[in-house]
């Protein structure tokens, strides 16, 4: 027997169907997947010119080491959820983050 007011995770994917709720056929998944999993490998990859700014041109002025440090912090939780949730494209995507952000960080603190 449940305890009364518990919580119980159920993942969306596997949410029984409510009457009259439209889901998109599984083609249309597959490919959504595909999309996320590109776009889970394309957004880190929007740190670049930053790095590009701190590690060719060795200059961190104007770069936040608060917020980059943040950023890199935070990338760690995200990743476990990922992998928790064997959602691949979390977990590449926040692993990208980790590594990059962490890249910024080295060289904000190399370059002052």
């Amino acid at each position: 027997m449940k305890p009364t007011g518990a919580v119980h995770h159920i993942h969306k994917r596997n949410r029984p169907k409510k009457s009259g709720q439209h889901l998109l056929s599984k083609e249309r998944i597959k490919m959504l997947d595909k999309i996320i999993l590109i776009i889970s490998i394309i957004n880190p990859l929007t740190i670049l010119p930053q790095l590009y700014n701190v590690w060719v041109n060795k200059n961190a002025l104007g770069v936040s080491l608060t917020t980059w440090s943040l950023f890199t912090l935070f990338s760690i939780p995200m990743f476990i959820y990922g992998y928790v949730h064997k959602e691949k494209p979390i977990m590449i995507m926040y692993a990208m983050f980790l590594v990059l952000n962490m890249l910024v960080v080295i060289g904000t603190l190399l370059y002052r």
